[in-house]
């Protein structure tokens, strides 16, 4: 499959991480609430999966629509890259130190470390992305994302 047809597959894995997020965080956070050092409440759980959701629709419809090189291309191989990334920090780390199930846990190993991985290979072998501007965005972008969670976190 092309990266073309492919990069649809982001943001409906997205969507299927968020959803899990969304159904059991808010309980978890309650359950762990004295090991926790932040207690965000549903209400900015829900928001945030929602902008994050959102914004993998948007980013990739406007890569689709721009093509290869595009601003969108690189954005769109960064949150993936994010999401890659999101597997190893925090949800396989949390399950370990907590002993069991964390939210996400499931969709981030059997759902975005594949298909993040078949993207992020795809984005570079068709050329959809390149140099060290691939690099950049695969390392800003998921920086960003995580200190505007932090951020939400914390306020």
């Amino acid at each position: 499959m092309t990266f073309q047809k492919m990069q649809w597959l982001f943001p409906v894995a997205v969507c299927l991480h968020s959803a899990e997020e969304a159904r059991q965080m808010p309980i978890w956070e309650s359950a762990h609430r004295s090991q926790l050092s932040f207690h965000p409440g549903a209400t900015k759980i829900w928001l945030g999966l929602a902008v994050l959701t959102l914004a993998a629709f948007v980013i990739t419809y406007l890569s689709v629509r721009s093509g290869k090189q595009s601003v969108w291309a690189y954005l769109l191989v960064g949150y993936a890259a994010a999401m890659l990334a999101n597997v190893f920090v925090p949800h396989i780390p949390a399950s370990l130190v907590f002993g069991g199930y964390t939210p996400g846990v499931v969709t981030a190993v059997l759902i975005n470390l594949p298909v993040m991985s078949a993207l992020l290979l795809s984005a570079v072998r068709e050329q959809w992305v390149s140099g060290a501007r691939a690099v950049l965005y695969a390392l800003v972008v998921p920086l960003s994302i995580g200190a505007a969670i932090v951020a939400l976190l914390w306020v």
